[in-house]
């Protein structure tokens, strides 16, 4: 585990989903893979599909298949879904997930989901782990600006009323390091999902850390911030913005 210094405390702790929470960089890995198989495209590595992950589904595509044509890409969405939804059932989280996110909502953080699934993909997922009461906020990036544009962090700490300096961005891509960094929020860059190490290392995240024991470690070093005499304490999310 590599970190630097950090004056803390963190009121929002914002997780990736894919690579960070679930066990699903495989599974999304092959269902490119796979569509571009399909549709008789160059097939990317699995390092290039990997890569991708954490944009949204349109400009993943477009980098992991440049060849592809416009025309073919509601066919390669269609072949995509089918090959991800034979496998969606089976994630799981990292073992000690589900304890991390326990431990840290009973200490008083927030908590929210920043990621590059739809928002039909995430609610499957919310339902599937039972998580939805976890988070008092999520955004996907079929509702505004995908990764690595800070909108998703912005229109949370918009809605949950948190300054970037109280917001902490926990994620396994370059893609959520970048967002982060564009906000002004720290980072935590998890080395067990989609991108390399030494490239998450690059952006000198405020900790990099290979385990989700880690993970616990750092975040639970660092408590939470209380809110600001404006908020009166607890923060009621806007029911008519993102599903949390």
């Amino acid at each position: 585990m590599t970190h630097r210094a950090r004056a803390g405390p963190y009121r929002l702790v914002v997780f990736d989903w894919d690579g960070t929470l679930v066990d699903s960089t495989a599974a999304i890995v092959e269902a490119i893979r796979a569509s571009a198989a399909d549709l008789g495209l160059p097939v990317p590595s699995r390092a290039q599909a990997s890569h991708v992950i954490g944009l949204g589904l349109l400009e993943a595509i477009h980098r992991a298949v440049p060849a592809i044509d416009r025309h073919q890409i509601p066919a390669f969405v269609e072949r995509y879904r089918h090959h991800f939804l034979r496998r969606d059932a089976s994630l799981a989280p990292f073992e000690g997930i589900p304890a991390l996110l326990e431990a840290l909502a009973g200490r008083g953080h927030l908590l929210a989901v920043a990621t590059g699934k739809s928002r039909a993909g995430l609610e499957r997922a919310l339902a599937q782990t039972g998580w939805r009461t976890h988070f008092a906020a999520t955004r996907c990036a079929d509702e505004g600006a995908p990764k690595p544009d800070p909108w998703m962090l912005r229109d949370l700490c918009e809605e949950l009323d948190v300054e970037p300096g109280d917001t902490v961005m926990v994620g396994d891509t370059t893609h959520d390091l970048q967002m982060a960094a564009s906000f002004g929020a720290d980072a935590v860059a998890v080395t067990y999902g989609a991108h390399p190490p030494d490239e998450l290392r690059a952006l000198s995240p405020a900790a990099c850390v290979d385990s989700v024991d880690e993970l616990r470690a750092w975040l639970l070093s660092h408590p939470a911030a209380e809110a600001g005499p404006a908020d009166g304490g607890a923060t009621i999310p806007d029911p008519r913005r993102g599903a949390g």
